[in-house]
């Protein structure tokens, strides 16, 4: 007697072409087409997933290189700055505070000038 396998087949290539809903072209409906371009989507996916990461700190970083900018600093001699202060504020909260709280990123600026 041989064994046909329909229903964990069947549930598998259901679970793909769930996932595959939404593209375009036969890539939703036929099972080997869907596969394939699941599969891609999936290492994409993964992959962008630390590219965002990648991507939000060059944004942060040049946000803050605007931000000291206008007081005479880079945003290298700032980062050192703050370092040599003892002040340990990551890239996002300093990104932050220069959008939205001027006047704490003006003291920020002047600790790090200060121990320059």
């Amino acid at each position: 007697m041989r064994v046909k396998g329909s229903t964990p087949t069947r549930n598998r290539r259901k679970k793909v072409l769930k996932l595959a809903k939404g593209y375009f072209g036969s890539k939703h409906a036929i099972y080997r087409t869907a596969h394939e371009q699941v599969m891609r989507s999936l290492r994409y996916s993964y992959n962008h997933r630390k590219q965002t990461k990648r991507e939000m700190r060059k944004l942060w970083i040049a946000r803050i290189n605007a931000a000291v900018r206008p007081f005479g600093l880079s945003y290298s001699k700032f980062m050192h700055g703050l370092k040599v202060a003892h002040i340990s504020i990551n890239r996002k909260m300093l990104s932050e505070i220069a959008i939205h709280d001027e006047a704490g990123f003006v003291k920020l600026v002047d600790a790090a000038k200060k121990a320059l």
